[in-house]
């Protein structure tokens, strides 16, 4: 993947819905945007993500999405391939408030364990000259420094992206087989140690926009009756599994969650067991 289509600042509303609404629901979306050109090479129109989640020993990254903290932030490397020469993204994922805010920047496979390590890219193990670029992976760094944060977990999906044929202001994706496994080290492969399927055979559909809601992305609610959850392939896909199997390695204690941590992730479980029960 060369040239980069994600939306900078935006706002995203995400709703879990089983596969065949997301057959009905594409062909409402293919009125309005086209394929996305990774997706229109394959039959299934989707393309795989892997990205590499880091957190800090006692999961604070984690946990903060479990208690909906109002302004929280991952930090995940995104690669698309197994071939040694493709770039990995350095991405930070920021809510705040309401507002979706990204920063990416790209960097060399090869020098990915020493950006890791703290030490910023040359010029030449960018992907870019963009200095926004450059920028981002500094943040990252700044960031990943002062939580102490290191690979946990690895997370894989299809996704099936709808964009504007105009401007990147209006994105529709489709996200299936989502899957999550513990990964403690800075591996780009596809492999996967023992799996779990976060969303069963349910679709995570998000709708993005950078300006106002679209009077169409209305008319998609309310035509199917699309009720807005909260889904997040990371905490939900720790929550599902178990947070004892994504402590990084050499941790032998860690935080106790309070009382409002450890309700607020099981009221999250109780309502994705009740998702995937009325899909079954």
């Amino acid at each position: 993947m060369t040239e980069d289509k994600m939306q900078l600042q935006r706002w995203e509303l995400k709703y879990i819905i089983p596969e065949e609404l997301a057959l009905a629901v594409r062909e409402f979306v293919r009125s309005y945007l086209e394929l996305d050109e990774y997706g229109a090479k394959r039959d299934d129109l989707s393309y795989t993500i892997h990205n590499l989640y880091l957190d800090s020993g006692d999961l604070a990254i984690y946990w903060g999405t479990i208690n909906g903290s109002k302004n929280r932030y991952k930090l995940r490397l995104r690669f698309y391939e197994d071939n040694p020469s493709a770039p990995v993204f350095f991405e930070i994922k920021r809510r705040m408030n309401d507002a979706i805010l990204k920063q990416r920047g790209g960097v060399k496979r090869g020098a990915v364990d020493s950006v890791l390590g703290g030490q910023l890219p040359s010029a030449a193990d960018l992907i870019s000259g963009d200095a926004r670029q450059l920028v981002a992976v500094q943040r990252f760094v700044e960031l990943a420094t002062n939580h102490c944060a290191v690979p946990v977990a690895h997370v894989r999906y299809e996704r099936e992206a709808w964009i504007s044929p105009t401007d990147n202001s209006v994105r529709v994706t489709m996200d299936r087989r989502v899957l999550i496994s513990p990964e403690f080290t800075p591996r780009f492969t596809s492999q996967m140690d023992d799996p779990t399927c976060v969303f069963g055979p349910l679709v995570v559909l998000e709708l993005k926009f950078t300006g106002r809601f679209p009077d169409w992305f209305k008319e998609l609610v309310r035509i199917f009756n699309l009720k807005q959850e909260a889904a997040s392939k990371y905490a939900d896909g720790i929550a599902l599994k178990g947070e004892h199997f994504f402590y990084p390695h050499g941790v032998t204690a860690w935080r106790d969650a309070d009382p409002d941590s450890v309700a607020n992730r099981r009221a999250r479980l109780a309502r994705l067991d009740n998702l995937l029960a009325q899909a079954a």
